[in-house]
């Protein structure tokens, strides 16, 4: 039985309690273009979506944004950057910490909708405000979507829910880049259907509507590596998965084929300091493969500012709560050793 805690405030009365001044809307519709000439390839940059595995904190994070932004214009001729700001987390068992959009306060673990919302709006008009980088976020449950849509850049569509009809139908609606990443199994079969579903028109219906969308173009591939039936991660970054990748691609006809490469969860092993060697990888390959430079747009990086991991009720300052994450020093160092491989 589902039990009615509160009735939460639609998205129009949100966005007017937390809204979008036009100024920064005009930086947001910038950066989106940007990032659509990277996907259909009539900019030659390739994009950084980098940032925590989960946005917790919006000091720390704000802070870790506005540090990404300096060095993201030392590097903007080479290289887009779009910091990670992930309010809402999916959890395998269906336990632990939710993100901000269920937790607002990190040190009070009760569930609080309204006030989730109200939060992840504020940290995301903060940090375009302080850097001017507008964010990706993930869009783990489809009808929150209108809550943000109108300051992001970028959204993800998760290993968990790549192959769900709702997600698929929205991510033809939005007019933004969206990300699908191969399925847990790591079938890019699966992820080339879902990418198809959401470039095609589509209606159905949309929370309390019916609606009719003209399909997103700008729907894409992302490679996560995988997990078996033994449950042991399995990457799918190497040259000869991309290549495969490359071909089904291209058998499928979609407009705008792009590859980005997740270079932690399943790809790393869930070891996160192997996201420096995945991306210098993955980058080596792009300088002697026309095909993969080509199709690869960029790479997904987990960083934060202190290395590793703490538990959602510890207090280390800019350091995840989620997935470990490479720190400052390092991520700054990879990002100028990147752009100097480019």
């Amino acid at each position: 039985m589902l039990e009615v805690v509160k009735t939460l405030s639609s998205s129009e009365e949100i966005k007017a309690q937390v809204p979008l001044s036009e100024s920064l809307k005009a930086i947001k519709l910038d950066r989106d273009a940007q990032m659509k000439a990277i996907l259909d390839g009539s900019d030659k940059r390739k994009a950084l979506i980098i940032g925590p595995c989960s946005a917790d904190n919006a000091d720390a994070v704000c802070d870790y944004v506005s540090r990404l932004a300096k060095v993201a214009d030392k590097v903007k001729d080479k290289l887009f950057i779009v910091p990670r700001i992930y309010t809402n987390k999916p959890r395998t068992k269906g336990e632990g910490y939710k993100g901000i959009l269920h937790n607002p306060d990190p040190h009070n673990s009760r569930t609080d909708i309204q006030a989730g919302i109200v939060a992840l709006r504020h940290m995301h008009l903060r940090a375009i405000a302080e850097s001017g980088l507008s964010a990706a976020d993930e869009m783990l449950y489809p009808d929150n979507h209108v809550y943000l849509d109108d300051m992001l850049t970028y959204v993800a569509i998760g290993a968990r829910s790549t192959e769900d009809q709702q997600h698929r139908l929205v991510a033809s609606g939005i007019d933004l880049p969206a990300g699908f990443k191969n399925p847990m199994n790591g079938s890019v079969r699966v992820t080339i259907n879902s990418i198809y579903a959401a470039h095609i028109p589509n209606e159905f219906k949309y929370r309390q509507y019916q609606v009719r969308t003209q399909g997103n173009p700008y729907a894409h591939m992302i490679l996560r590596g995988g997990v078996d039936v033994y449950n042991n991660n399995f990457p799918n970054y190497h040259y000869e998965d991309i290549m495969g990748a490359i071909e089904l691609y291209e058998q499928s006809k979609l407009v705008n084929p792009a590859i980005i490469i997740d270079t932690n969860h399943s790809n790393s092993g869930k070891k996160y300091l192997e996201q420096i060697r995945i991306a210098k990888e993955v980058f080596g390959n792009m300088k002697w493969n026309g095909m993969i430079m080509k199709y690869v747009k960029g790479l997904l990086i987990e960083s934060y500012i202190e290395d590793g991991a703490q538990s959602p009720s510890g207090n280390v300052y800019g350091q995840s709560v989620t997935d470990s994450c490479i720190g400052w020093d390092k991520t700054e160092r990879l990002i100028y050793d990147l752009a100097d491989m480019i």
